[in-house]
């Protein structure tokens, strides 16, 4: 920062972090190594809980050589171990057994018009697959029809996981022939039920699938499997000096067809935007078989319908997808972060609208958590602290920045934050000044969900709002519930993401008549969206209206119709049942 207030404001920003401690990292701290496999870190975890608690090195700007002496002479290794780290907390977050999720208990009748496997089918299958390939072991089939949460079990007795796309084009042949419903799954990482079955339908997990295919340097543009796991793509670009323009919390486990799929957004959508725009073909293997090759490698064509627009975002209903070519973003070499304490909402907004004016091109992620999402996470996580000592503020804002130029870009983020703490727009903030601060931040943010299923039971709901209206649910529902119950707002605020959470000691059907349909009536009335990036799935299916105008849904009901007549792709999901399935 420049001037007598940017002195004072960078003072200000930058006083908690001497000499205080950094929260220690876990023997459990994992890496990702060139070959996209996890290894442990216990060694450099020992080594920088000794830097932490001041022993070995006497300034905190040691820990990155520590880390870099580690890893070697990766200049890609600051960006990959905070991936890392992030992706381990998710992953220890998703491990949690969960009793239930949100919304009303979902209870769709089976449709009579779906035929029952037999010893037939099996056997067909298994000429297709191979034997190990048509699964009937009940652990497996326990976890495929289960989804993390614990709230969706279906009770499909045959897993099929092939290996190529010809054998998903055999397999989805032979269904539509005899009318057997299917399942398309990868990671499993769904939030509203829509990768488990609702019933005993065929689970076609995709996961053997997982080759990267080609990769152009020059245009940065990949060509992979669907069954490839995000964090390993992220690997191997970060290898080539490109990154995924997706960034999820589930990044270790969910596939690239999987977020295809639901449109997936994640914390890189302010800086690049949805797949809408990032994919630039797929192929898909319709419900009787057919394989639709448009799996362009261009960023311009503009020849006829884009057809796979459809795909994106229709959770498995319309094709199952089994490549796909994503457009990367090269890896830049800038990154900085900055954890920030606001007095209201209102501040939060002018910062946003400052600092979207000030920070321009290298501005990549702006997330935002209130009072009670913050205590919520100190009081049930251990090992996390609050940056600002004792303070509390009503609003904490993460701002994250990537670019080119490190002293162009910290430039331009020290003096926009010394303007915005003289406008009054911050109360407080830390800069990040090493990889164990900025790992301790989004440690802050992104444990939330954990925290919330430690303090017992949670409602969640992902909405997406006009951005000054988006806050108001969050209000509207605390006088709503009163003591009853803990509401929480957090979410990706460059978006108008929130998401929504009701904490209580357990479920209570009077409660849940509380939030619902009040939730999803709110959002309709103030035109926002009950789903911002987790989908419909089976949760929100007969919901969609709230969102989607009647004509809408019925245009959407005829697209199946004629992709799917049969409605064997996973049936009960996105559409009410009432529309798509055959009498």
């Amino acid at each position: 920062m420049r001037g007598r207030g940017g002195i004072a404001a960078s003072r200000k920003l930058q006083r908690w972090w001497r000499g205080c401690p950094s929260t220690a990292i876990s023997d459990d701290f994992f890496v990702s190594g060139r070959d996209g496999r996890r290894m442990s870190a216990a060694p450099l975890a020992s080594a920088l809980n000794n830097v932490v608690a001041g022993g070995e090195f006497s300034n905190r700007s040691q820990m990155f050589h520590l880390v870099a002496r580690y890893k070697g002479t990766n200049p890609l290794m600051k960006l990959r171990d905070y991936q890392s780290f992030r992706h381990d907390s998710s992953q220890r977050t998703l491990g949690l057994k969960l009793r239930s999720f949100g919304s009303a208990s979902i209870k769709v009748p089976r449709s009579t018009t779906f035929s029952k496997i037999n010893t037939e089918d099996i056997c067909h299958f298994r000429a297709i697959l191979g034997e190990k390939n048509a699964i009937q072991d009940e652990d497996r089939l326990s976890a495929a029809n289960s989804d993390w949460m614990k709230k969706y079990r279906g009770s499909s007795q045959l897993l099929l996981t092939p290996g190529s796309t010809e054998e998903v084009s055999q397999i989805l042949q032979y269904c539509d022939s005899r009318q057997i419903a299917v399942v398309p799954q990868g990671g499993n990482t769904s939030l509203v039920g829509g990768s488990v079955p609702v019933h005993d339908e065929v689970v076609i997990n995709i996961s053997r699938m997982n080759k990267i295919i080609s990769f152009d340097p020059v245009s940065g543009i990949l060509v992979c499997d669907s069954g490839c796991i995000l964090e390993n793509i992220g690997v191997f670009l970060a290898n080539e000096g490109f990154i995924m323009p997706l960034d999820l919390g589930a990044k270790g486990s969910c596939q690239i067809g999987g977020n295809v799929s639901t449109n997936a957004g994640g914390l890189r959508f302010l800086r690049y935007g949805s797949l809408h725009g990032n994919i630039l073909g797929l192929e898909v293997v319709l419900a009787n078989g057919s394989v639709i090759d448009m799996l362009s490698t261009l960023r311009k064509d503009n020849t006829g319908y884009d057809l796979k627009q459809l795909f994106i975002g229709s959770e498995g209903t319309l094709g199952i997808i089994t490549k796909v070519s994503v457009l990367t973003p090269p890896l830049l070499a800038s990154t900085n972060l900055v954890f920030l304490g606001c007095r209201d909402y209102l501040s939060c907004q002018k910062l946003l609208m400052e600092g979207r004016k000030a920070l321009g091109e290298i501005i990549s992620a702006f997330e935002f958590m209130d009072c009670a999402s913050m205590e919520m996470v100190l009081n049930h996580l251990e090992g996390v602290r609050n940056p600002f000592s004792s303070s509390m503020y009503d609003f904490y804002v993460l701002i994250e920045t990537t670019g080119s130029d490190e002293s162009s870009d910290k430039l331009k983020l020290e003096t926009f934050l010394g303007k915005s703490m003289e406008k009054g727009l911050i109360d407080d903030g830390v800069i990040a000044q090493d990889m164990s601060q900025t790992l301790s931040f989004w440690r802050l943010r992104e444990g939330i969900t954990e925290a919330l299923v430690k303090a017992g039971a949670v409602y969640k709901y992902d909405l997406s709002i006009p951005i000054q209206k988006l806050y108001d649910i969050v209000e509207a529902m605390r006088t709503r519930l009163g003591h009853s119950a803990k509401v929480l707002g957090y979410g990706h605020l460059g978006d108008s993401n929130l998401h929504l959470n009701i904490s209580t000691a357990a479920y209570d059907d009077e409660v849940l008549s509380k939030i619902e349909p009040f939730v999803y009536e709110w959002t309709a009335a103030n035109r926002g969206s009950i789903s911002a990036e987790h989908g419909l799935g089976v949760m929100k299916a007969d919901k969609i209206y709230y969102s989607k105008t009647p004509e809408a849904v019925n245009l959407m009901a005829a697209v199946k119709r004629l992709l799917d007549p049969k409605g064997i792709l996973n049936p009960y999901k996105v559409l009410p049942s009432s529309l798509v399935l055959p009498n």
